[in-house]
């Protein structure tokens, strides 16, 4: 459209200008406006809104007439009051719907909406907007917010030696250059019994070296009893596996991390267990009769069997990976009366979920009931590879984020925008990914988002940004394949401009350990290579440090407003400003074009990476970023950049 019409929201529940935002209780009143530019000749308005057809196909189409209520700066205003409880019928299911905005004018009709967050476009372009509704008590994980959270790989990250080798196992005793076990293509079977040592033990000796990151989360891979050395194929849900230490070792890890102000917590792996478990017991190590041996075993309800007893439902058809009907009673009564309470009770601060859109909706409502009637503070979290607020899975739309089931999930789809931001340029993905998910998101999720840039799923971040493509390579290939000396200058670049920029947005920036060391590694399982404790990339690992410090005492980083001011191919620039009192804004300046970039406020300012107090003025290098911390009321715009 050759002008401009734009959007504006007013909330009673939060009392306040809610224009960046999408997402409400479901109890809230919205004053809904749009200024129009008065050369547009507009004679009529209406909002067009419609439930979500997915789970609600017999929904009907409602017309909502926008009045005249002004002029403001040569545009009109056209407005109307929406009790949101109205669009449900009494119905607290419906919770997504879509919504576009017809605008009549003196020589033309236009439909409008889109995601950007107060700009409106035209929808055979943008299509229509998103207006998710959520429970009015939904509350997410204070403590969570704070600090970043660091992910440890458990078998990869420090060894004590003292933990006993299991008689099925072996050690690769080469700690420092060692290849993980792996399997001719990716998908052959494997047996994953080469274990490095890494355990419990391990992780309590090396607190001080995770604090020093600013965290304040450490999210473990799973740590129960199970015959690999990802423990992805739980043996028993009622053990920590003795190869990590045992109980005792879990125990004294939340114990001595709570020291340093950080919670640990655990991965619930509850979509599937092994084939070799005490409720499956296929292999026959286990006493008792498990769902394989016999139907008459309390465990037979839990799985799916076509032909009894070889042939059942599996996780992505891995055999030793047999799949759990998440809504069998009995098998939430076990999750829910015994293995959520005793971790919890002995000090786990929450749990991620494994393949959470593979669970059913009625478990991880129960999950989250059980979860916070013991720890109201304590976050679940779930592993989603998309956009949360309208996730479809097995046909179905899913409620994750309206308050009953998760307080957040992996944020996927920005770790995708960024590295493709980062390698490519790609302004145009960022932009709609950063405006878009953080409009439809509920604040008190988007806050509690996993942001991170590497997992035990993925390539190492650092081999993302400088190293080959994969391409057709062979795992033998790529067991052994590293960056050439200049790869890796240039990605370890890339890398801290990368991590800048995720630090700063809205969630919480999530370390896979070693990526703060300069660990290389292609897909799994080469990115699950030993920590290099005797080669860290000691720049870079100040780095992480200087922005982890940063992340955890600046609160406009852990509950501030989201709002972007440029976003093009050599430079991205985006602010922080409180959600509530505060007299200051956080300004994130990411510079990736190959020139300095001069910057002038015109009065004095703190820049928190470099440390530098009561500026006027910076020149920004090249692929570097900048936090200028100013005071509120200094506006900002895409003209101050040109």
């Amino acid at each position: 459209m050759a002008f401009q019409i734009t959007e504006h929201k007013h909330s009673k529940f939060y009392k306040r200008d809610m224009s960046l935002f999408g997402a409400f209780p479901g109890s809230d009143t919205l004053r809904l406006e749009i200024k129009v530019p008065r050369s547009f000749g507009t004679y009529y308005a209406e909002m067009q809104i419609y439930a979500d057809s997915l789970d609600f196909p017999d929904d009907v189409l409602r017309y909502i007439p926008l009045e005249w209520s002004g002029i403001d700066e040569g545009r009109d205003v056209y407005s109307a009051d929406i009790r949101l409880e109205a669009l449900t019928d009494g119905n607290p299911a419906k919770g997504l719907f879509y919504y576009r905005y017809k605008v009549s004018g003196a020589e033309k009709e236009v439909f409008i909406g889109g995601e950007k967050p107060t700009v409106l476009e035209d929808c055979s372009e943008a299509g229509d907007r998103q207006l998710l509704l959520f429970d009015e008590g939904y509350q997410t994980s204070g403590f969570f917010k704070e600090g970043i959270i660091y992910h440890i790989f458990v078998d990869r990250f420090y060894k004590s030696g003292k933990c006993r080798v299991r008689g099925d196992a072996f050690i690769n005793p080469d700690w420092d250059n060692g290849v993980p076990q792996y399997a001719p293509c990716p998908g052959a079977p494997l047996k994953n019994n080469m274990f490095f040592g890494g355990d419990l033990w391990g992780v309590i000796e090396k607190l001080d070296y995770i604090a020093s990151l600013g965290t304040k989360t450490i999210y473990l891979s799973p740590v129960f009893e199970a015959a690999s050395n990802h423990k992805y194929d739980t043996g028993d849900y009622l053990a920590v596996d003795s190869m990590f230490g045992g109980d005792e070792a879990l125990a004294a890890l939340f114990k001595e991390a709570d020291k340093y102000g950080i919670k640990v917590i655990l991965d619930g792996v509850f979509n599937h267990t092994g084939s070799d478990s005490v409720y499956f017991n296929r292999e026959g190590n286990y006493k008792g009769k498990g769902a394989y041996n016999s139907p008459q075993s309390p465990y037979y309800d839990w799985y799916s069997f076509s032909n009894y007893p070889d042939e059942y439902e599996c996780w992505w058809g891995v055999d030793i990976l047999p799949r759990v009907k998440s809504d069998s009673k009995s098998y939430m009564d076990f999750i829910f009366g015994k293995v959520i309470p005793k971790w919890m009770k002995l000090g786990a601060g929450g749990w991620r979920l494994d393949v959470a859109d593979e669970l059913s909706d009625i478990f991880l409502m129960n999950l989250r009931k059980t979860v916070k009637k013991i720890n109201p503070d304590a976050p679940v979290i779930g592993e989603v590879w998309e956009d949360a607020t309208n996730k479809i899975s097995y046909e179905k739309r899913r409620p994750y984020l309206r308050g009953k089931e998760l307080d957040s999930v992996m944020n996927y789809p920005l770790r995708d925008a960024v590295i493709d931001y980062i390698r490519n340029g790609n302004s145009e993905k960022l932009e709609a990914v950063t405006s878009g998910l953080y409009r439809r998101c509920p604040k008190q999720s988007s806050d509690c988002m996993m942001n991170f840039l590497g997992t035990h799923d993925t390539q190492r971040i650092l081999t993302v940004l400088g190293g080959r493509e994969e391409g057709e390579m062979t795992n033998e290939e790529l067991s052994t394949l590293k960056m050439s000396v200049f790869q890796r200058k240039d990605a370890l670049r890339c890398l801290k401009l990368a991590y800048a920029l995720t630090a700063a947005i809205p969630g919480v920036p999530c370390v896979f350990y070693g990526d703060e060391a300069g660990l290389e590694g292609y897909r799994d399982p080469f990115c699950r290579r030993p920590f290099p404790w005797n080669n860290i990339e000691n720049d870079l690992l100040d780095y992480y440090r200087t922005i982890g410090e940063i992340r955890k005492k600046e609160p406009l980083l852990n509950g501030g407003v989201f709002k972007n001011i440029l976003c093009r191919e050599e430079l991205f620039v985006f602010e922080r400003t409180p959600f509530g009192k505060g007299r200051q804004k956080l300004l994130v300046i990411i510079n990736r074009s190959e020139r300095v970039l001069p910057l002038d406020f015109g009065q004095e300012f703190d820049e928190l990476i470099s440390g530098e107090n009561g500026l006027t003025e910076i020149e920004l290098e090249p692929m570097t970023a900048a936090y200028i911390k100013l005071p509120d009321d200094y506006e900002i715009t895409a003209e101050n950049f040109r």
